[in-house]
């Protein structure tokens, strides 16, 4: 089914098509316009789509299913690139919640900060946020086969990061810290039963979940995370290598069944 995306056409400045990049204003659009007119411009073959005037609009990028590059300059809402599967989505400032939720593959960057639940039961793709993120990241993150999903904190995250989480893997750099990161947040991996959290910088016992445990990483975990490192660096700047220097703790479950005497069988 082909999509409408010339609603607006008419106005002037509002869709605009030029050597096979889309633009789009979105200063006066409602979310389900702007969202009918990028799903259509990436149906109908466009590489590249830039959306200018992002104030609050939610599901950008969500439910596309090609490659196609879509820079966001804004603040857009919750839910960005939810299902999505191949995109690449580049936004120039912050992102409010539920960044990259359920998503399958593709790429998503963040020039800022991000809310709370990014990666929420991510199934594949990276995400790459510069600097940190609020309560609950990577919550219920799983991961098949090859699918593992990649989710790269700068800064620091707020409690609950990696709840039930089933799978894949969360880096979280501490980054804008003089000296050894020491992290506040609290119940990390609670119900973990599945994936790894690597984090720079110090953890004590009683900050984490009861179905998680910690070690030090070894360089064999280093080199596991060091190519996820240097592209966050590619994105954000800074020195991979000086970051790879500090020390990482490993997050862990304890069981992949945690809840196992919850039931009868």
């Amino acid at each position: 089914m082909k999509i409408e995306v010339d609603h607006h056409s008419g106005l002037p400045g509002v869709f605009v098509r030029v050597d096979g990049k889309v633009r789009i204003n979105a200063r006066q659009l409602h979310y389900r316009e702007l969202n009918n007119m990028i799903k259509g411009a990436a149906a109908e073959g466009a590489e590249e789509i830039v959306v200018d005037n992002v104030y609050g609009q939610r599901y950008i990028g969500s439910g596309i299913r090609r490659a196609v590059n879509i820079t966001v300059h804004g603040v857009p809402g919750n839910d960005l690139g939810a299902f999505m599967d191949g995109p690449r989505i580049t936004v120039d400032r912050n992102a409010q919640d539920g960044v990259g939720n359920t998503m399958n593959s593709g790429v998503i960057v963040v020039h800022g900060r991000a809310g709370d639940i990014v990666a929420m039961g991510m199934r594949g793709g990276r995400i790459f946020i510069r600097e940190g993120v609020g309560y609950r990241a990577a919550i219920h993150m799983k991961e098949y086969r090859k699918f593992r999903p990649v989710l790269v904190i700068g800064g620091e995250t707020q409690d609950f990061l990696g709840e039930y989480m089933a799978g894949g893997l969360v880096i979280v750099l501490g980054l804008g810290k003089k000296g050894k990161a020491s992290f506040a947040a609290r119940h990390i991996g609670t119900g973990m039963h599945g994936g790894l959290i690597f984090m720079r910088g110090m953890v004590e016992e009683h900050q984490l979940g009861k179905e998680a445990a910690a070690v030090q990483a070894s360089d064999e975990d280093k080199e596991l995370i060091r190519p996820f490192v240097e592209e966050y660096a590619g994105y954000f700047g800074g020195d991979p290598r000086e970051i790879m220097r500090s020390g990482f703790l490993k997050l862990f479950a304890k069981s992949h069944r945690p809840f196992g005497g919850l039931y009868a069988y």
